[in-house]
């Protein structure tokens, strides 16, 4: 295999880990999302979690920083009194070697050499308790550097160079004020450098005497070390204890809340017998008190309606069969007139043609209402039967034919070449296209419809296309009420009942598919039909688009366009929109 394949075979499969990666993380995020989003238990006790451990770190840094202010403040009170009792020994020692220097020398007696060896071991002895001291001491002869004492392993090159130009500078301006330094020093001996005071001063008076006093502080931050770590475990386990309350606290809200929350989700699923247990008294108590009265009030009202609406059905239904009768007398009579009209006057021959038109049309109401009370009653069922979905759109449009050629209309046909097989009930899903086409007929204003049909794997589909008014913003599932109109001031000219569209989606419903509306004013409107081509299966999507085509890229074309500056021409229509 050649070594540019290798290099991309490579990449392809990093790429694809990678890919797959992302997507992991991208699931677990969205169910950490999800988790969160539902739980209010969790996100009261994380808002918790977070808020305390803000405060305690807050705290926890203000107490560390007054306890290490405070320690070292009295670190460093306390190394400025004993640096200065010492110089005031050094001080002493010095005077009164001068004065022995001064008086004639007795016979038998000697004079020290240096009065530093008996001031060193008062300074790096043991103090009045018994505890040995916490500094070292070192005192430089400028004069003589070899005169020079220390204690421990200081040397001079310890001495802070920045303190010991602060000591010169105050030598040429004859003062004496001792001076600070702070810095961590690497004594002889040891591995690490320690944080160190280092107090240093000038005794003049003397010979000119220097006094470096350090003062480590490895007790000190020892200390502080030891008070930080209390604090982060205090800390810790303050936050953990507040999340716990949290937690506890929480439970005792949210638990009662969830108990509601999932009796109202089988209140809603019809379970109207499901009530709260009342504990206590409290606000929670009383919640699932007045929860128990609204679903009781919400079960009684449920009922009643129920009740009306089976008295309005059975109403229904018992006037539409009673009419029947009647009406076949009425109607019979009516056909008799309509036959002799050539016989009647003028007038009454006219009155003939009203008559028997407004029987039809009061047949088909009392079709519609029939098959409507079945739908309610929950008795309409289906005569299932494999039929190629092309055969039933012809003959719907056959029957629309002649209402088309009166509106002068004509039908644009989409058809697939291979059969489009689906088991449905012919009857219904003829009468749901035929109500589709004289819908589209009706409010067409006579432009061209256009039926496509559609087919995949799973479902078939029909799509009826007009180009007249179309339909307003939400009217798209209002136009599937019943006796719903979109202008009531717009006489209807095919003389429908008002019930057509609303059977229609019943039919589409009984049949396990969808029954959808498109529209918009100017554009026209479109109806798709979308059944499953084995009973039974359910639907996941439609082979044709509810949005039409040429809409859909109108809007993408629109929305990928940018503005451009056009130079002017004669033509005004030129450079127009397309």
């Amino acid at each position: 295999m050649p070594p540019t394949t290798t290099r991309r075979t490579r990449r392809r499969t990093l790429r694809q880990i990678l890919g797959g990666v992302r997507r992991r993380a991208r699931r677990a995020a969205g169910r950490a999302r999800r988790i969160w989003r539902r739980s209010l238990q969790l996100q009261v006790v994380t808002s918790t979690l977070v808020i305390s451990v803000i405060v305690v770190v807050v705290l926890g840094t203000f107490l560390s920083d007054q306890i290490n202010n405070s320690v070292i403040e009295r670190r460093q009170q306390s190394a400025a009194s004993d640096a200065s009792a010492d110089r005031l020994r050094i001080a002493d020692a010095l005077s009164r070697h001068e004065d022995d220097q001064s008086k004639p020398a007795e016979a038998g007696k000697t004079v020290p050499p240096d009065p530093l060896d008996e001031v060193m071991d008062a300074i790096i002895g043991s103090g009045g308790d018994g505890s040995k001291k916490r500094y070292e001491v070192l005192i430089l002869n400028v004069a003589e550097p070899g005169q020079s004492r220390a204690s421990g392993n200081v040397t001079p090159a310890d001495v802070p160079p920045a303190l010991r130009q602060k000591l010169q500078r105050q030598v040429e301006k004859f003062i004496d004020t001792p001076q600070r330094f702070t810095d961590r020093i690497q004594f002889a001996g040891e591995t690490q450098p320690r944080q160190t005071l280092v107090i240093g001063a000038v005794i003049s008076a003397y010979g000119g005497y220097e006094v470096y006093h350090f003062f480590p502080f490895t007790d000190e931050e020892q200390m502080l070390s030891n008070v930080r770590l209390a604090i982060v475990v205090v800390g810790f386990g303050l936050v953990l204890l507040l999340a716990a309350i949290a937690y506890l606290v929480t439970r005792q809200v949210v638990s009662p809340v969830r108990l509601a929350r999932q009796a109202a989700e089988r209140l809603a699923a019809g379970k109207l017998d499901e009530r709260l247990k009342v504990r206590g008294e409290d606000d929670l108590a009383r919640l699932a008190t007045s929860f128990n009265e609204m679903a009781a009030n919400l079960a009684l009202k449920i009922h009643q309606l129920e009740e009306l609406s089976q008295v309005q059905r059975q109403f229904v239904s018992d006037v539409s069969h009673e009419l029947r009768t009647p009406l076949t007398t009425v109607r019979m009579a009516a056909d008799l007139l309509y036959d002799a009209r050539e016989d009647f006057e003028p007038m009454a021959s006219r009155s003939a043609e009203l008559m028997q038109a407004q029987l039809e049309r009061f047949e088909s109401m009392l079709a519609d209402l029939l098959e409507i009370s079945r739908y309610d009653a929950g008795a309409a069922t289906l005569d299932l039967d494999s039929v190629d979905l092309r055969d039933v759109v012809l003959r719907a449009i056959a029957d629309s034919e002649a209402l088309a050629e009166r509106h002068s209309t004509r039908f644009e046909l989409r058809l697939p070449n291979e059969p489009c097989m689906a088991e449905i009930d012919n009857r219904r899903v003829e009468r749901i296209l035929r109500n589709l086409l004289f819908n589209a007929i009706e409010h067409g204003e006579g432009r061209d419809i256009v039926v496509t049909v559609g087919a995949d794997r799973d479902a078939v589909a029909v799509a009826v296309r007009d180009h007249g008014i179309g339909l307003k913003g939400g009217e798209d599932t209002l136009v599937f009420d019943r006796f719903w109109r979109a202008d009531p001031s717009r006489a209807r000219t095919i003389g429908g009942t008002g019930l057509g569209l609303a059977i229609s989606r019943e039919d589409a419903t009984l049949h396990g598919g969808w029954l959808q509306a498109w529209g918009q004013p100017g554009e026209g409107s479109q109806f798709r039909l979308t059944l499953p081509r084995r009973a039974g299966l359910d639907l996941k999507g439609s082979p044709l688009p509810l949005v039409p085509p040429e809409i859909e890229m109108r809007r993408t074309w629109r929305g990928q366009m940018t503005p451009v500056l056009l130079p002017a021409t004669g033509d005004g229509g030129a450079h127009g929109e397309s």
